[in-house]
């Protein structure tokens, strides 16, 4: 009896530890597996003064926005309590879901969605105002992208780090808070585009 104890128990024992690793796994491995991808872009929550700054770049700005790895969907809320439709697209499930509570519980779940998806296999050609949190061994690569995919009217904002070859026609802040908006008609040349075709057929 007394064998069958100590084998109940130990049974018991091990589903405990295995059900543990399991849940530890589940939780971890969305942060962690980002940190394994050639560009890995961290979940690095946005400062108070970082979404000020953003929003003062969003100033007489309007249309849709969205933020490219949106973490804790912080920027896409705040950009939606002052009237914007903001999305957000996050590759880890966990902030993704959490992000659509916090903007449940602010109110503002009718203007937001968030998306799990890499950023790389999503288009961007929808929206008006994009948002970044990069890092340097991105940026060359997502300027490419979003030149391709946006039109002439759309402006990117770049937060942390600034984009290796556009000239930012506006910036803000300092050190990490530091903010940088770039026009994209400025930086594609669709101003002197337009003087040579129709306003239908620019970008």
């Amino acid at each position: 009896e007394g064998g069958s104890r100590r084998r109940s128990w130990g049974l018991l024992v091990t589903a405990g530890v295995g059900g543990t690793l399991v849940a530890l796994y589940a939780v971890v491995t969305p942060f962690v597996t980002p940190a394994l991808r050639k560009v890995c872009l961290p979940f690095v929550p946005a400062t108070s003064t970082q979404i000020q700054n953003v929003l003062k770049m969003l100033e007489n700005r309007s249309g849709s926005l969205v933020d490219i790895g949106s973490g804790d969907g912080r920027i896409v809320i705040a950009a939606a309590k002052r009237g914007f439709k903001a999305v957000g697209y996050e590759l880890n499930p966990w902030l993704v879901w959490y992000s659509r509570y916090r903007a449940w519980r602010d109110g503002v779940h009718q203007n937001t969605k968030f998306y799990i998806s890499d950023l790389w296999k999503v288009s961007f050609c929808h929206y008006t105002n994009v948002v970044v949190f990069g890092v340097p061994q991105m940026m060359p690569q997502l300027e490419k992208k979003l030149e391709e995919e946006l039109e002439c009217n759309a402006r990117i904002i770049a937060c942390r780090f600034p984009f290796p070859c556009w000239i930012p026609d506006h910036t803000t802040g300092e050190g990490i808070d530091t903010v940088w908006a770039y026009d994209l008609k400025h930086s594609r040349g669709c101003e002197t585009k337009s003087l040579e075709i129709t306003p239908e057929a620019e970008c």
